[in-house]
């Protein structure tokens, strides 16, 4: 059993609580356990000044037709679900994933196409942009996260997978609204927006791996 107090660990009355006005509405997709630790794996993004004027003026647009939109605030290409680790699973799985990627050189990717997503519960929708070159890279990492997850006896990642950097979300299912005339006007809005063909082909230059409020970095060669 893993002891209790680790470090990370939320208050007993804490534990017990998920009160989804406390984050905006959004609700867990697994309940919160002691001595579970939520994990993701990404490709963080780091917004420069004129990526953040086009998502105000995507969102700004985008709420016209969906109110409630709230813009990320933080940027990321996913390359894990998010998944669930036992706290004494964290050092030897982030062991194995140093391993595993250790190989990898930094390389580009264009993320241009503006798309609606939602979650598999369907309990919150997403305006992405999707990535439109760059893929073969993507999987690579991708083959090379997931066996890390087999490892751990964890799901692996999705099946021919949209690889996107989440804009903007809002609580429930609302991609009806977002699709279609508004999913044009939005790239439009990229299509137009100056130099926004340099902008958005990014260069991935890190993977990082959350697990809990622990972060580990792994710098591409």
């Amino acid at each position: 059993p893993v002891p209790a107090g680790l470090p990370g660990d939320p208050d007993p009355e804490e534990a017990v609580s998920d009160d989804s006005s406390r984050h905006g509405g959004r609700v867990r997709g697994f309940p919160h356990e002691r001595g579970n630790w939520a994990t993701h794996v990404y490709l963080p993004y780091f917004a420069q000044e004129e990526f953040l004027e086009l998502l105000e003026l995507l969102v700004s647009h985008a709420r016209t037709f969906v109110p409630s939109l709230a813009a990320m605030e933080e940027f990321h290409l996913s390359l894990s679900q998010c998944v669930v680790l036992r706290y004494h699973w964290i050092e030897p799985f982030v062991r194995s994933l140093r391993e595993r990627l250790a190989a990898f050189h930094r390389f580009f990717c264009v993320a241009d196409q503006v798309k609606v997503y939602t979650n598999q519960n369907k309990t919150r929708t997403f305006i992405g942009l999707e990535v439109s070159a760059g893929h073969f890279q993507l999987l690579e990492l991708v083959s090379e996260v997931d066996g890390v997850l087999e490892e751990f006896d964890l799901p692996t990642f999705y099946k021919d997978p949209s690889f996107h950097i989440s804009l903007a979300w809002c609580v429930g299912d609302l991609a009806g609204r977002l699709e279609g005339q508004c999913l044009r006007e939005l790239q439009d809005i990229v299509d137009g927006f100056e130099e926004s063909e340099f902008l958005l082909r990014i260069q991935w230059e890190q993977i990082r791996c959350k697990s809990g409020n622990k972060y580990f970095s792994f710098p591409l060669r």
